[in-house]
């Protein structure tokens, strides 16, 4: 027969069971169940058998209980069972105080998602806090969990922090660290890789990867490694939340290899001097000292030119010269005033130094309210153009002040032409110029190629130098356009997403006039200067920034923009778009054929899982260069997603020929296994340049993934394969769709 004991504050026990007063924490209400044998004897509330006892939001189960209302202590035993909120406890035997909320157990099991602990002794510390005596800590609901740590003792805060002493991290039963003290916030996880690689750049080589909190604001990832062509390698990656509200960081990258054979070369580049000591030292930061004031750093010091291409090729291949910049800047709805240190920290790369550079930049406002609108930019630089030590090159310097003003007065008329006229004025002031006099300079024969850029000095025969110059700079134009659109409700496909169509046409038209008034703009000291592109430049300032490559020009650049707009998900949406546009050069120093290249530039969005890009520019009214890129993504299934790519490249006198095709793919066969594969080949050279193969599974607490590339660096074959085993602290599959086995850390 079941017994029913119910306790209230200040109220005797009934059932003819217990009498006197029993005391309850705050004057909440006990109900203790069972099905057993129930007895009251000196202030002590006994339970045997299948006992549920109820105190607010806290369930307490288990095969014998007593309940001291003095103490307010509830001692348990046999298949002890707690549930507090989302908080679950499991133990032999222990003891609740319905007062305190502090737990004490032996041989004691936590759940809290995601983790769950269990230890020999568990003993409440503060409300939400317990320690943990010979405990195990791990996010895998298993009895045989893949991963965990075990350490002497374990403070842990629910929904907060995890504090370790003396703990070891297990790969099953294998120990594979050891720490003395770690901290684990419980809002970042713990991560663990383990990575077996092969490439013919570094041999057999295991990379391993920790990434785990310190505070509650620095995380860190230390990297261990070894190559067996190169030897073992360290690397720590800290990242820094700091200041207010924790809106400032910092992010330190770090690593040095002592390497075996720092000359092994798996490129067509030749190398001479790498040095043994090969190391990596890099600073992200952005520091909000107000609302309006923030700091940035980029800084990174470097062994040698080649540490990144070895050991951080996908890094590398987005930013293979990185810069060193420190910079200050004061934002204002009106300005914004910058300061700008950049400077040389690795002597083998060309660097243009700024020590230092202070820009005033006047947004585009309306002036007094009016209809006419001012924007400028003025500022100063001491500027020098450091070379690599050993090139030949002569390097040189100046200090330049260059204030610019311009004004607009955009209008509409009649009700749907929109022009912006616009006049602006620039003056530069250089320090030091180039003495041309006794220079033989042959202009170049390609119209592409600008006739007065001067190749640099070098120390065998260098161009003397001259005194200060002022040069004006005069523009004008303006920028006319206007729309036209017809709707189509009656257009409607759900094979091609259409629900209804409006077609907008937009004619753009933008005249720049360009007067240089000072010295042959040949013997202005090269900063900010030209750099070979494919693509057309802007003629508007201030967003034309080379501003010392700056001559007289007239250009008049003609479009027009179609779109094709449908509905979808309550939005519209841009279906087809195609700007079609080039430029009559009058006088063009930049390209001195009559007319631009003919541009057209589509994109296609017939459905949400379809794409299809391609920018294209041919030569259709004067001599100049071929190019078309060509991409488009599909993804016909929720398991399959294809990707293809061609870039054509043939006449340009900067760049190489090229028709490059990129094939990739990937398909999820089922929640556990998944595939992805990409090829690259160049059809001018015939060489299939890079295959890339990857296999991804999914082991509960963890996702292993194998992959292989294969690269033909211009004759010199480069192989690679990896295996990694990352550790996933909640239940998540994600994929890789960049795979590399040589973007380790990145």
């Amino acid at each position: 027969m079941r017994t029913l004991v119910l306790l209230l504050a200040a109220v005797c026990a009934s059932a003819g069971l217990v009498s006197g007063e029993i005391k309850t924490p705050q004057n909440v209400p006990i109900e203790i169940t069972s099905t057993g044998e129930t007895t009251y004897e000196n202030g002590l509330a006994t339970a045997r058998d299948n006992v549920a006892i109820h105190l607010g939001n806290t369930d307490i189960y288990a095969d014998y209980a007593q309940y001291n209302s003095t103490t307010h202590d509830v001692e348990l035993r046999g298949h002890v069972r707690i549930y507090r909120d989302t908080s679950f406890y499991t133990a032999e035997s222990g003891v609740y105080n319905t007062e305190t909320k502090k737990i004490r157990t032996t041989t004691g099991r936590t759940e809290s998602e995601p983790y769950f602990l269990t230890g020999a002794d568990v003993n409440s510390i503060s409300e939400n806090g317990y320690l943990v005596h010979n405990g195990t800590f791990t996010t895998q609901d298993s009895a045989k969990p893949d991963f965990h740590l075990h350490a002497r003792k374990i403070r842990i805060y629910e929904k907060d922090r995890v504090i370790f002493q003396y703990v070891t991290a297990y790969v099953g039963k294998v120990p594979v660290f050891w720490w003395p003290y770690l901290y684990q916030s419980l809002s970042d996880t713990f991560s663990f890789s383990i990575s077996p690689a092969y490439t013919s750049n570094w041999g057999p080589s295991l990379l391993t990867q920790v990434n785990f909190p310190i505070t509650d604001n620095i995380k860190g990832s230390l990297r261990l490694d070894y190559f067996g062509r190169r030897g073992p390698a360290i690397g720590f990656d800290p990242i820094i939340d700091y200041g207010k509200d924790e809106s400032s960081q910092a992010r330190i990258k770090s690593f040095y290899i002592q390497d075996q054979d720092p000359n092994l070369n798996q490129t067509s580049i030749p190398r001479q001097g790498i040095p043994t000591g090969r190391y990596r030292l890099s600073l992200e930061d952005r520091t909000n000292f107000t609302d309006s004031i923030y700091g940035i750093a980029n800084l990174t010091k470097l062994s040698d030119p080649y540490v990144m291409e070895d050991f951080y090729p996908g890094e590398f291949r987005i930013d293979p010269v990185p810069d060193n910049v420190v910079a200050l800047t004061k934002t204002n709805p009106f300005f914004t005033l910058t300061g700008i240190t950049r400077f040389q920290a690795n002597e083998f790369f060309t660097t243009t130094e700024r020590l230092p550079e202070v820009v005033l930049d006047i947004k585009r406002h309306g002036l007094f309210g009016g209809p006419i609108f001012y924007e400028g930019e003025s500022g100063f630089a001491n500027l020098r153009l450091q070379f690599p030590d050993g090139s030949g090159f002569q390097n040189y310097n100046s200090n330049r002040f260059d204030t610019f003003h311009q004004l607009t007065y955009p209008n509409t008329y009649f009700g749907w032409l929109s022009i912006v006229p616009r006049v602006g004025y620039r003056g530069t002031y250089y320090g030091k110029t180039w003495d041309l006099g006794s220079t033989t300079f042959v202009p170049p024969s390609n119209p592409l190629v600008p006739d007065f850029i001067l190749p640099p000095p070098t120390t065998a025969n260098p161009v003397k130098f001259d005194g200060d110059t002022f040069r004006s700079v005069f523009n004008t134009g303006a920028e006319a356009s206007f729309k036209i659109s017809r709707t189509w409700e009656n257009v409607q496909s759900r094979a091609w997403g259409l629900d209804g169509l409006m077609h907008v046409i937009q004619p753009f038209t933008n005249f720049s006039y360009v007067k240089e008034d000072g010295p042959n703009p040949t013997s202005i000291l090269q900063f900010d200067r030209f750099e070979p592109s494919t693509q057309l430049r802007s003629i508007d300032f201030p967003q034309f920034t080379t501003i010392d490559s700056i001559d007289n020009w007239t250009v008049w650049r003609v479009g027009v923009r179609n779109r094709l707009e449908t509905r979808r998900d309550d939005q519209t949406i841009t279906w087809l778009e195609l700007d079609t546009f080039f430029d009559v050069n009058f006088d063009n120093p930049y390209d001195r054929t009559d007319y631009s290249n003919f541009f057209n530039n589509l994109r296609f969005s017939p459905l949400p899982w379809m794409s299809f890009t391609v920018n294209s520019q041919v030569p259709a009214f004067a001599k100049g260069f071929t190019e078309v890129d060509t991409q488009a993504n599909v993804q016909p299934l929720s398991n399959v997603q294809l990707t293809v790519g061609h870039r054509y490249l043939n006449g340009n006198p900067f760049f190489q020929n090229s028709s490059l095709f990129v094939v990739g793919g990937y398909y999820r066969i089922n929640d556990n296994w998944g595939v992805g594969v990409q090829e690259q080949y160049e059809a001018t050279t015939g060489i299939l340049e890079e295959q890339r193969y990857s296999i991804y599974r999914d082991l509960s607490a963890w996702v292993a993934s194998f992959g292989g590339v294969i690269r033909d660096n211009a004759g010199v074959n480069e192989y690679g394969v990896l295996f990694t085993i990352t550790l996933k602290a909640f239940p998540k599959f994600g994929f890789d769709l960049n795979f590399d086995p040589t973007s380790q850390g990145e």
